[in-house]
């Protein structure tokens, strides 16, 4: 099947062969029919299947039937005209025809994107994004030229709409891109608040990795009469992805192993997952310290700043972007042959959309997991979500001292009522006899936000006393590896370990002002 065969405008179809689109998509091929003739839909799809173009060419394909009735003046060039006049200028709300709600700002700045090129044929089309992170007054520029698309997060469109900013009386189609994402981020107020505003007459689609449980309820409150598609769940195999899972020891084989693995000669970019904001900068710090062209990307970075990094990860500029699960969704950057999760997501759905940042468009890719002994019963959730199992692979020179546990259950030696917590298959911090923790019966490795291992304290990690912004072991031997030292000057040294064998990220020594450039030569 075609695009011509969707039924949709010629200036559409111009553009989307121009964009590089051959043919469409499952889910484009079952949608964009449905839309055109104004169903309701509620679509449950994999992640990179095209939901994009799936909500978007048929709302544009609507615009470009009444495209003649829609010129005249913006409220810009009304309040252009007011001013030559000597007259008061006052801000006039903002009524957008449709509005895609996400709930990422990169998913928001990814389908105005490509709304921008699905209109590069089309007059008097204009999207905005309104996210959070964006200095009000240059949303209130994009406010004030009265986009017919309006693509925006929750939170940061409830305060326009709370400051008479923006109008909905007039809005045809309402989207919800990655509707189980927004309502996991507790949006759901804020949702149900802004469908409130909504004419009646609207046209409804809701994008979701899921249609069940909470998502399916609110699914059915502000739809009428939806045609349901589901073409992949999120469950479906990545038949185009390898999965690998490498189990290691503690953080040191843990940072080495990610050394090796970045250093593949088949991986073009790669996404890092850290559990918290704090890794995700200082491991893309080490990773530059190394020698790899490597940036981070996390929610406490500004907007601007969020948006030069995956600016530069498209250009290439950007070899491996250290990321949270900010990334996990609304990025699309088709050279990303690798995804390794450092840290293992909190839940299994998060597993799929991470993985799911490499194969894009059909593309083959590897996604490797890094996973301590005592995260077994992690992986075993996520294969049981994703019905299938995800191999265990070892690499030469790079071996596990201690055997991976079973991934049917309970850790080794675990018995209800021995004394060791919890229900079977959780985490246990019993305490060896004669082997202490200090601080109580909590590891001083474990912290919030992510496992930090469970080694003795002559390994090396993150383990032991925090100082001036780094960790250090005080009894660990410093010629041990790992990321132990005193930070100087940015990075991190340890002073007794040799340059080579330091963090596992310095097999190949630099000096010291190239080694601190943000984008190396790689």
């Amino acid at each position: 099947m075609s695009f011509e065969a969707l039924g949709l405008h010629a200036s559409i179809v111009k553009a989307v062969f121009q964009a590089g689109y051959e043919k469409p998509t499952p889910v484009q091929a079952e949608a964009v029919p449905a839309a055109i003739a104004g169903r309701d839909l509620l679509v449950s799809s994999q992640t990179g299947s095209g939901k994009t173009a799936a909500f978007m060419l048929p709302s544009l394909h609507k615009f470009a039937e009444t495209e003649p009735a829609a010129a005249g003046r913006t409220p810009a060039q009304d309040a252009q005209a007011a001013r030559a006049r000597g007259e008061r200028v006052r801000f006039k709300a903002a009524q957008p025809k449709m509005l895609v709600l996400t709930p990422t700002r990169e998913l928001a700045l990814q389908v105005t994107t490509a709304t921008e090129q699905y209109t590069a044929h089309m007059r008097r089309i204009r999207a905005v994004s309104i996210l959070g992170g964006m200095p009000y007054p240059k949303q209130m520029q994009l406010l004030a030229k009265n986009p017919e698309i309006l693509v925006a997060t929750p939170g940061r469109l409830i305060d326009h709409m709370e400051s008479g900013k923006i109008d909905f009386s007039q809005l045809e189609i309402l989207v919800l891109d990655e509707a189980d994402r927004m309502l996991d981020m507790g949006f759901i107020e804020d949702i149900e608040k802004i469908v409130a505003a909504t004419p009646d007459t609207r046209q409804t689609m809701l994008f979701s990795a899921t249609l069940d449980g909470v998502v399916g309820n609110m699914a059915r409150r502000i739809t009428k009469n939806p045609q349901v598609i589901q073409i992949m769940s999120a469950t479906n195999r990545h038949e185009n992805i390898v999965q690998k899972v490498h189990f290691v020891d503690d953080l040191s084989h843990k940072n080495r192993l990610l050394d090796h693995l970045l250093r593949d000669e088949t991986m073009d970019q790669a996404v890092v997952f850290t559990a918290t904001k704090r890794d995700a900068d200082m491991i893309a710090d080490r990773l530059n310290i190394a020698g790899f062209a490597a940036a981070a990307l996390h929610g406490d970075m500004h907007q601007g700043a969020r948006n030069r990094t995956l600016d530069s990860m498209r250009r290439g500029q950007v070899r491996v972007l250290v990321a949270t699960d900010v990334a996990a969704r609304g990025i699309d950057v088709p050279s990303i042959t690798h995804v390794v999760n450092y840290d293992l997501p909190k839940f299994p759905e998060d597993y799929v959309h991470r993985i799911g940042r490499t194969g894009r468009a059909g593309r083959n890719g590897t996604a490797v997991s890094l996973v301590n002994h005592a995260e077994s019963m992690n992986v075993r959730r996520i294969e049981r979500f994703t019905k299938q199992t995800i191999p265990v692979d070892v690499v030469e020179g790079f071996e596990p001292k201690r055997s991976a546990a079973p991934r049917s259950g309970a850790r080794p030696g675990w018995k209800p009522g021995d004394g060791r917590g919890g229900k079977p298959g959780q985490r246990s911090f019993h305490k060896p006899a004669g082997e202490g923790y200090r601080g109580g019966d909590k590891p001083s490795g474990q912290r919030e936000g992510g496992y930090r291992g469970d080694a003795p304290r002559t390994d090396s990690g993150y383990q032991g006393q925090r100082r001036e912004g780094g960790y250090r072991s005080e009894s660990a031997p410093r010629a041990d590896g790992g990321y132990q030292g005193q930070r100087r000057e940015g990075g991190f040294r340890s002073e007794g370990a040799p340059r080579r064998e330091r963090s596992g990220f310095g097999a190949h020594p630099r000096s010291a002002d190239s080694a601190r450039r943000t984008f190396g030569d790689r």
